[in-house]
């Protein structure tokens, strides 16, 4: 969770352990990350309110609390990212989520990669170099292909949980073929397979092998670089990381902690550095 201390200097600046915020507000969760020095305190992952200000005052709140933290006139600097930045009442800035979720992954594995990021209705794709700057990046956010939405309507119509629809994968001796760009007709698809009598376990490693392929065409467009990771919610898919791996004939780099909260790191260490500069 920590890298080595030369990487930490350098993003962190050499002030002295300021207490500082990250928040992250995405389309469909929130986050936030209370840091002091290189330490984070504590985090939060919550559903989105129906107005992102309310998300990110909640998700504030209930990471305070893990934190010990009972007011937030402690917090020297916040800074906000993710779809709801501009909406972060108590946010000092907000930066883009993708400048904030390469930092977040640079700042756990210090290094040149490539971080594949799955959110809950876009998905993309940035390349990081050796001193923590994107590069590059390519991302999908015209439609649900490839998205935490797309396994959220897949794991309907099986009528499963998320965490079945992984677990069942990684049982399958013969992953189903759905072929559909489009989560609606992908829906007809797995109707079709299970009317046919396919196994759950071969549809649910189908639907893996589908976003992996959607995924490796995006990270065509950027190229490998470094290592490889994976953030958001579907990081904890087990079963698409390995279709990843075999997808991208190269080892996907577990980056240390929650990787909902990489956006919402990234946003922090550059809370970090602001509060230690002014």
């Amino acid at each position: 969770m920590r890298p080595g201390k030369g990487a930490r200097e350098v993003m962190l600046g050499m002030a002295g352990p300021l207490l500082v915020a990250g928040c992250d507000v995405g389309s469909t969760t929130g986050k936030a990350l209370l840091m002091r020095g290189e330490e984070v305190l504590g985090y939060s992952v919550i559903p989105c309110a129906v107005r992102p200000e309310i998300t990110a005052e909640q998700a504030l709140e209930l990471a305070m609390r893990g934190a010990g933290i009972t007011s937030r006139g402690e917090i020297a600097y916040v800074v906000g990212t993710g779809y709801g930045r501009v909406r972060i009442p108590f946010a000092d800035e907000n930066v883009s989520e993708i400048t904030c979720h390469g930092l977040g992954a640079f700042f756990l594995r210090p290094g040149e990669r490539t971080l594949i990021d799955i959110g809950g209705q876009d998905c993309k794709v940035i390349r990081i170099n050796s001193q923590g700057r994107v590069v590059d990046f390519a991302m999908n956010d015209k439609c649900a292909a490839g998205t935490g939405r797309f396994f959220e309507a897949m794991a309907r119509v099986l009528e499963v949980s998320l965490e079945e629809l992984t677990n069942l994968s990684l049982h399958s001796r013969k992953p189903a073929q759905i072929t559909s760009q489009c989560s609606v007709f992908a829906e007809s698809e797995v109707i079709t397979l299970l009317n046919e009598g396919v196994a759950l376990e071969d549809i649910a490693a189908g639907i893996n092998e589908a976003i992996a392929s959607r995924l490796a065409v995006l990270v065509r467009k950027v190229g490998l670089g470094g290592g490889a990771s994976v953030s958001g919610g579907c990081a904890k898919n087990r079963g698409l990381i390995l279709s990843l791996e075999r997808r991208l004939q190269v080892k996907v780099e577990d980056l240390g902690m929650d990787p909902q909260v990489i956006g919402a790191l990234g946003a922090a260490v550059i809370a970090a550095r602001k509060a230690g500069s002014a």
